[in-house]
């Protein structure tokens, strides 16, 4: 081990839990909302990560963010961050599942930050992720995501497939149309502990909502050139604004975190979301770019049975990490 990584590992295990004190005291409570039963906090166990960032078109993805107070990341030289982020969750609530979230680094607020700085001012610059797709394997996972904080779930046919020297997940929606494949390879086993803090912005029901998911997990990084993954687009509709990105086949960072502890925050938050005249704001919601509307979550049970594993003989999926992007 080298002596960066052991320094990096000696700082990080320093760093608190990342859960507010509230979800804490909310130990042993429970919750029923929505008909769905909760034992609070709302966490998970034993929930293996797959991550993968990739430097993306700027102003492309501008055009892609819904309102006027959502910014993208800059990198500097007209480049933003796509993140992938897959979770295998094998204990929760609501049963076993797969979550597979496609977003744009993102920042809050009336304009935008300056290259890199939300790096350094993270909760003053209010920095997330505008989630563009989100995928799952089941009916409760739709009905709760999207129902109670607004996030852009649907049901597909997933997967996530871990070898010695990989790893990667693939979504089909339900009617067999390819949405997307992440791979990485698999970083040096370094086990540096992690403690993070992600907030996701999504539209629904024309409102931009905010919502906050707590990790803990001891886990593998590659940052830069010792990063190598590759991502690859289909034709399923939750995908196509990301074709627009003009994704870069170079990774920023790849992680894989083995098994990884997690809480979602039963607080959120919503703004209406804003454009210039009421016939822009009506172009927006006809064209998805607002969300989906109330009605799409009315009549959803509570099933926890998933679709068949999506089709990874698919030809475009073949290949090698080193293969990079493919949209």
């Amino acid at each position: 081990m080298s002596l960066l990584t052991s320094a990096a590992r000696t700082v990080l295990s320093r760093v608190p839990s990342p859960v507010p004190r509230r979800q804490r005291r909310l130990t042993g409570q429970a919750a029923r909302v929505d008909t769905i039963p909760y034992a609070m906090p709302v966490s998970s166990e034993d929930s293996p990560v797959l991550m993968a960032a990739f430097p993306i078109s700027l102003s492309a993805a501008r055009a892609v963010l819904p309102g006027t107070e959502l910014h993208p990341v800059s990198l500097g030289f007209g480049r933003g961050v796509l993140v992938a982020t897959v979770v295998n969750y094998r204990s929760t609530d609501i049963g076993q599942y797969i979550e597979y979230s496609l977003a744009i680094a993102v920042t809050h607020g009336p304009r935008p930050a300056p290259p890199l700085l939300p790096l350094a001012l993270m909760r003053t610059l209010q920095l997330g992720q505008y989630v563009v797709d989100l995928p799952v394997s089941t009916e409760v996972s739709v009905k709760g995501g999207k129902g109670i904080w607004g996030m852009p779930k649907h049901q597909a046919s997933l997967d996530f497939v871990v070898t010695d020297t990989t790893v990667s997940a693939q979504y089909d929606t339900l009617d067999g149309q390819f949405g997307a494949l992440v791979e990485i390879e698999r970083p040096a086993p370094v086990g540096l502990p992690l403690k993070l803090a992600a907030a996701n912005y999504c539209a629904f029901r024309g409102q931009l909502m905010r919502s906050t998911i707590y990790f803990e997990a001891t886990g593998d990084v590659a940052v830069g050139p010792g990063a190598r993954a590759r991502i690859v687009l289909g034709d399923a509709p939750g995908v196509q604004p990301l074709r627009a990105l003009q994704i870069g086949s170079n990774p920023l960072f790849t992680a894989w975190l083995p098994t990884a502890h997690g809480v979602l925050d039963d607080h959120y938050e919503a703004w209406f979301l804003t454009s210039d005249t009421l016939g822009s704001v009506d172009a927006s919601v006809a064209s998805g770019r607002f969300g989906e509307p109330l009605e799409s979550v009315v009549g959803l049970g509570r099933g926890e049975t998933w679709p068949p594993a999506p089709d990874r003989s698919r030809p475009e999926v073949q290949g090698r990490v080193a293969a990079g992007v493919a949209t």
